[in-house]
C-alpha cells in the first residue's frame, strides 16, 4: 500500500526529558491540523528511551500541555515498552548484513573527523569496523570496550516529494552509517522511531526542517526492514521578532508559561497554526475553522517569526471577538454573575481573559475612586436619577450634569469616569452603569472606597 492509499495516520513524538515549547507545539498542532482536516488520526508517542533523562512527571506536564490546548490524540504509545519489536527489528537487518558494531570510542571518533577535515575531507565514518580483524576484535573485547552498532547505508541516491519542500534528493554517500544503538545498549532516535512508524502505520511525517538530512537514513531503514516509507512534510522552524534562532531556555516559550501567563489556548493555536504561511495572523474562535484552512502549500520555506508581542495582540483580539457562550463558563468559575451584558461590555478592553475581573470590581466590588472635580461630582450626586437604570440613564444623567455645571467633553466625562472606575479608559459607561448599585455609585462620587 503506497502512503497516498493509507488512512490518514499521524504521531507527535516527543521525548518526556522536558516541557513543551512553542516550537515543538508548532509540530504536534500542524500534526493534529492535518489529521483533522483529512479525517483521519492524530497519536502521542512518548519517546522515552533515554532512561537517564525521561520522567512520568515530564511525560503527564506533556499531556497536560496537549489537552489545555485542545489537541486531543486517538491513539498512545510509550517507546519503553516496545522492546520487543526493536529488538525483532535489530536481528532482521543484523542477519541482513545492515548492522554492524563498531570499537571506536568517541574521543576516537573526534580524532578521525579532525583528521579528515583537516585534509580537506567530509567528515564521513569510514567504515573501519568492517575490515577489523579477528585480533582486533580480540584484543578491544579484552580490553572491556562495548561496541556501538551502526545501520549500513546503501551509497545511492534517495528521493522523495516532500510536502513543504517538494522533490529532494540526498546522497546517502555524504552521510556516515548512523549510529542505531549507543555504546553499552540503548536505542537512538531512528530505530525506534521507523519501527513504531511502521507498526502503527504512521502514513505521513510532519516535523520540523531541521531533520530532512535524517529522512535519506530512515527511507532506507524502511526498506530493510520490508516496509514503504511514510510521506515526509519538512516544516519551516521558527526564529524569534528579531531573526535570531529561540532560545528554549526563555520562560515565554513554555506552553507551560503561557498558560500560567493568562493567555488562551485558541490564540495561541491560531498564533503557531498561521505564522510562516500565507495567511493573515489572525484569532480563530474554534479549532475546526483552523484545521479547515490547514494547507501544506501555505507553508512558507523562510523561518517563521515568534513574536511574543504579536501572540499577545492575537489573544487580545481573541477575546475581543469570543461570544458570550464561550466565556460563560469560565466566568462562572470566577463567581461573575453579570452575564452577557457585563461581557458584551468589557471584553473589547480585555488583553487577558484574567483582566475581567477589575472590571467587575467596578460593577460590584470595591474600588479606589479618583475624584479630579469636586463640583462636577457633587452636582452629579444630587442629579442621578432613582433606580432602576437603563440603556438610557448615561445619557440623560449626563446631560442634566451639562446643563447644571457647564461641563463638556472631556471635561465632563473623565472626572465621571474617574470617579466610578478609578480609571483613565475603559468599557463604555452607559454599558456598565445600568449594572451598578446607586449607593455604590453616590459613595464613590463622595470619594469613598467602595
Amino acid at each position: 500500500m503506497s502512503g497516498d492509499d493509507k488512512k490518514v495516520r499521524v504521531r507527535f513524538a516527543p521525548s518526556p526529558t522536558g516541557r513543551l515549547h512553542v516550537g515543538n507545539i508548532r509540530t504536534a498542532l500542524f500534526n493534529f491540523l492535518f489529521a483533522r482536516h483529512s479525517g483521519g488520526e492524530f497519536m502521542l508517542r512518548l519517546d522515552d528511551t533515554d532512561v537517564s533523562r525521561s520522567t512520568d512527571a515530564f511525560a503527564q506536564g506533556i499531556k497536560d500541555d496537549l489537552t489545555w490546548l485542545g489537541l486531543d490524540w486517538d491513539i498512545e504509545a510509550k517507546q519503553s515498552e516496545r522492546y520487543v519489536e526493536y529488538e525483532k527489528a535489530v536481528r532482521l537487518i543484523t542477519e541482513a548484513g545492515r548492522l554492524y558494531p563498531c570499537y571506536e570510542t568517541a574521543d576516537e571518533l573526534d580524532l578521525k573527523r579532525r583528521r579528515q577535515l583537516a585534509r580537506g575531507r567530509p567528515p564521513v565514518y569510514d567504515r573501519a569496523a568492517l575490515t577489523m580483524s579477528e585480533e582486533e576484535l580480540d584484543k578491544y573485547e579484552k580490553e572491556g570496550r562495548r561496541p556501538h552498532w551502526r545501520f549500513k547505508l546503501d551509497h545511492r541516491v534517495i528521493t522523495w516529494k516532500d510536502l513543504v519542500r517538494g522533490e529532494q534528493k540526498i546522497d546517502a554517500a555524504s552521510f556516515s552509517d548512523p549510529v542505531m544503538i549507543r555504546q553499552g545498549g540503548g536505542y537512538l532516535y531512528t530505530l525506534p522511531s521507523v519501527v513504531d512508524d511502521i507498526d502503527f502505520q504512521i502514513s505521513h511525517v510532519i516535523r520540523g526542517e531541521d531533520h530532512v538530512a535524517n529522512t535519506a537514513a530512515q527511507i532506507q531503514l524502511f526498506e530493510a526492514l520490508g516496509a514503504d516509507a511514510p510521506q515526509f512534510g519538512h516544516h519551516n522552524l521558527l526564529v524569534n521578532a528579531d531573526g535570531e534562532a529561540l532560545s528554549k531556555r526563555k520562560n515565554s516559550l513554555a506552553i507551560a508559561g503561557l498558560r500560567e501567563d493568562g493567555l488562551e489556548p485558541l490564540a495561541v493555536n491560531s498564533h503557531a497554526a498561521t505564522i510562516g504561511t500565507s495567511y493573515p495572523v489572525a484569532p480563530y474562535q474554534h479549532m475546526e475553522q483552523i484545521a479547515e484552512l490547514f494547507d501544506f502549500s501555505k507553508l512558507s520555506r523562510a523561518p517563521a517569526r515568534f513574536d511574543e508581542n504579536e501572540l499577545r495582540q492575537v489573544n487580545a483580539r481573541f477575546l475581543h471577538e469570543l461570544e458570550y457562550a464561550g466565556a460563560s463558563e469560565h466566568l462562572e468559575k470566577l463567581k461573575i454573575t453579570g452575564g452577557e451584558p457585563f461581557w458584551l461590555a468589557v471584553r473589547g478592553n480585555l488583553d487577558l481573559f484574567g483582566d475581567v475581573e477589575q472590571w467587575w470590581r467596578v460593577v460590584a466590588g470595591e474600588i479606589t475612586p479618583l475624584i479630579d472635580d469636586e463640583a462636577l461630582c457633587e452636582a452629579a450626586q444630587n442629579l442621578l436619577p432613582s433606580e432602576p437604570f437603563d440603556a438610557q440613564t448615561w445619557s440623560s444623567w449626563t446631560k442634566a450634569i451639562k446643563d447644571e455645571t457647564g461641563a463638556k467633553g472631556k471635561g465632563l466625562f473623565m472626572p465621571l469616569r474617574k470617579a466610578l472606575t478609578g480609571q483613565e479608559h475603559g468599557p463604555e459607561l452607559k454599558l456598565l452603569l445600568p449594572m451598578m448599585d446607586r449607593a455604590r455609585i453616590i459613595a464613590r462620587l463622595q470619594g469613598q472606597t467602595a
